[in-house]
């Protein structure tokens, strides 16, 4: 048994995006009042410095900047998962070690990226990460951006560690995220990572979920989790057949970040431009993405009522 409370890691955990000032650099104050809204909304946590965070487009300190500002606005509110992903180890570790410092309550990561790596390569970077810290550790797999497959074996190996207890899956196939659950074990958290298949990846073993989009309609996912957990599968399709309509309207612009940031922007909460090669929205996608806000807030306010 796992000797982590691993209930505080069980719900919908926003993918947190950054916050820039007009200059391109991190805004700590607008990283904070995003934060606080977030804890006023009801979900459990948020995931700081992953791929909706352009952590991987950052400096370890910019990084560091943005995960200092949300603990110290909701550290004691909310659920903070720092992702410490980077493409060497080394930056990784540090990455780590400063969350653990600051109060994050678990650490997660991607294998390191570029080089297509052997298991035993990424075994031992994530189990350099682990060593770090006394803080549990959540796999991220996403073999679509990392190139990385994760084998049931090596999922099993890491599982047996009491450090390791889960793995955020965004692979596209809810077949292996059964799978992984099955082979992780009832003590093992699978958090869905496909926002427009989260109530799939709950239907077919997920313990919740980690995804971008939640943060311009986390009241929606709120919803899909409230009727899944009341055994309304109906209504529950519903919500996440509204959600994935709006997650398709979402991508049609030139980058799924620089839109939903443009929406952020609309409800006073400025995260400043995706850092490129992340496109912003253009000029002429201005009205299309005011009307995109108004349908999802009028779905917000059916959702509450």
């Amino acid at each position: 048994m796992k000797s982590y409370n691993l209930e505080a890691f069980k719900g919908i955990i926003i993918a947190l995006y950054s916050s820039y000032d007009a200059e391109g650099n991190i805004d700590k104050e607008a990283a904070r009042k995003l934060a606080r809204h977030y804890a006023s909304t009801g979900v459990k946590g948020l995931y700081v410095g992953g791929s909706s965070g352009e952590g991987m487009l950052q400096s370890v300190e910019e990084r560091k900047q943005m995960l200092e500002a949300v603990i110290a606005e909701v550290g004691d509110k909310l659920t903070i998962i720092a992702h410490v992903g980077a493409p060497s180890t080394r930056d990784s570790v540090d990455l780590a070690v400063h969350a653990e410092l600051v109060g994050a309550h678990a650490v997660s990561a991607v294998p390191a990226i570029y080089y297509r790596l052997s298991s035993d390569s990424v075994e031992s970077h994530w189990q350099a990460i682990i060593d770090s810290t006394s803080l549990p550790f959540i796999i991220y797999h996403i073999p679509q951006t990392t190139g990385f497959q994760l084998s049931k074996s090596l999922l099993i190996k890491m599982a047996e560690q009491d450090k390791v207890i889960g793995v955020k899956i965004s692979a596209e196939s809810t077949f292996e995220l059964q799978q992984f659950k099955a082979a992780g074990g009832n003590e093992f958290l699978v958090l869905n990572g496909p926002d427009e298949q989260y109530l799939a990846g709950r239907s077919i073993g997920a313990d919740g979920g980690i995804g971008g989009t939640y943060g311009v309609m986390p009241e929606l996912f709120l919803k899909v989790e409230q009727c899944y957990v009341h055994g309304d599968m109906a209504e529950a399709q519903k919500w996440q057949f509204i959600i994935n309509d709006l997650i398709v309207e979402l991508l049609s612009f030139p980058s799924l970040y620089g839109a939903c940031k443009a929406i952020l922007s609309l409800r006073g909460f400025e995260t400043g431009k995706p850092r490129m090669p992340l496109l912003p929205i253009k000029d002429s996608d201005q009205d299309r993405v005011e009307a995109l806000n108004n349908r999802i807030l009028e779905y917000i306010l059916e959702a509450k009522g």
